[in-house]
């Protein structure tokens, strides 16, 4: 068992990404028109885990072992989290999963309309890009790479592409590859992010490739099964909806308790190959673990 206090980081961290998400937003603030800001922040500054942002924010303190992230590494956590908050805006329009309900509120476009989401989505996209590339750090040109292929055709958008298929098949190959794209490509950017924000070298890169994809797959199934288990209070927005959509999960293709045990190798692999990094002990073998234990 882990002595880790997760609880106070978990704490002490995700305060430390509103802060700088608030930050970023107040700077873009005098070009942007009020009600896309408007929009925007609704979505942005709603709250959430901050997986994303955590764990490049982590990787970099590891890496660099500092406390205090420098702004190369700050930027590229609030691009993630722009990148991640965009996706869920897109994902509840009508056109694709059509849900009301996300972080236990109204869904942007119930608020704020269809085409003021979809463009606060497409702002909050690119702006992404701005963030990290709004320095003179070489290293940035390295970031906005991770941060495109973790999002783009090859990652996330491909990965909720295969999601959306109508002859999609009832096969683990197909579930495990359209999940490592639609949510681990991020959440693998993420790490590969921070570790080259805290100046790692290509092994220290490969260990967080390694994590990333393990937690990032990991992520996922707990997400598939707290869909089964969980209720809609518990999550903050619809559950059972994959099931009621015919869509397959690693539940109805595994089983439960087999999801549940794929689960725990992927955060043992995980744990593993941050052990180097960080010791027997640390934040990141931490988040590894809360990836499957979360409840919300």
């Amino acid at each position: 068992m882990s002595s880790f206090d997760l609880e106070s980081f978990l704490r002490d961290q995700v305060a430390r990404v509103e802060g700088l998400l608030r930050v970023r937003v107040e700077e873009m603030a005098p070009e942007v028109p009020p009600r896309l800001l408007e929009s925007m922040r609704y979505s942005l500054l709603a709250g959430g885990k901050r997986l994303r942002p955590v764990l490049c924010l982590s990787f970099s303190d590891a890496v660099a072992r500092a406390s205090v992230a420098s702004r190369v590494a700050e930027d590229a956590a609030c691009a993630l989290e722009f990148i991640h908050t965009y996706s869920l805006v897109h994902d509840d329009l009508p056109s694709m999963d059509d849900d009301d309900l996300r972080r236990g509120r109204p869904t942007n476009h119930k608020v704020y309309g269809e085409a003021l989401a979809t463009l606060a989505g497409d702002a909050l996209l690119t702006d992404a890009f701005a963030l990290v590339a709004g320095g003179p750090e070489p290293v940035r040109r390295l970031l906005c790479r991770e941060l495109a292929m973790g999002a783009g055709s090859a990652g996330m958008v491909g990965g909720q592409v295969l999601d959306i298929a109508e002859d999609r098949p009832a096969h683990i190959d197909y579930l495990t590859r359209m999940h490592r794209m639609k949510t681990g490509a991020l959440i693998r950017a993420a790490c590969r992010m921070g570790a080259l924000a805290g100046g790692g070298d290509e092994e220290t890169l490969a260990r967080a490739d390694t994590y990333g994809d393990s937690v990032g797959l990991a992520f996922q199934i707990a997400d598939d099964v707290l869909d089964v288990t969980a209720t809609a209070e518990e999550m903050g927005k619809p559950v059972g909806a994959d099931a009621a959509a015919g869509r397959f999960t690693f539940p109805a293709v595994l089983g439960l308790e087999a999801s549940k045990e794929l689960a725990a190798r992927k955060v043992a692999e995980a744990i593993a190959a941050v052990e180097p990094l960080e010791g027997e002990n640390g934040p990141l073998a931490a988040l590894a673990r809360y990836a499957v234990e979360r409840h919300s």
